[in-house]
């Protein structure tokens, strides 16, 4: 079995750069996306495609960062912090705030061999709103 881990960190560096031909080099033809998404995203391999082509539209300085990966059996668990300034486009027909947000995220990756088939994760969408100045703080 490949190191999974190192797949993923090749997913994670690919959108890093802006480089989303990782993901075709990397997930399954039939990759299934359990996350739930933001309205406009498209299930399946385009879901991450979409979703971090509107992450970097809206916030070229886009981050993802890896700060834990555990890897059991055919999954891969991430504990990561997304990151970016709103001086792009709208975002979730948002205009540019100006503002930067930082955000805890886990992502759990399934993969049959070499090709991720799976994806479940959680990000907090209420922080990351409140840190754009557009959502209510907490209390």
């Amino acid at each position: 079995m490949s190191d999974l881990k190192e797949l993923t960190q090749r997913l994670i560096d690919g959108i890093n750069q802006a480089n989303l031909d990782v993901i075709d080099e990397l997930m399954d033809d039939d990759f299934v996306e359990h996350e739930e998404l933001p309205p406009g995203v498209p299930g399946g391999k385009e879901a991450p495609r979409v979703l971090f082509s509107m992450m970097r539209n809206a916030f070229p300085d886009f981050r993802y960062d890896a700060e834990d990966m555990l890897q059991d059996g055919d999954k891969v668990v991430i504990r990561s912090r997304f990151s970016g300034t709103h001086n792009g486009g709208e975002f979730m027909g948002i205009p540019p705030t100006g503002n930067r947000f930082d955000i805890a995220v886990i992502d759990i990756m399934e993969f049959a061999g070499d090709k991720m088939i799976g994806h479940w994760g959680v990000m907090d969408n209420a922080a990351m709103m409140q840190q754009l100045g557009v959502g209510d703080p907490p209390g």
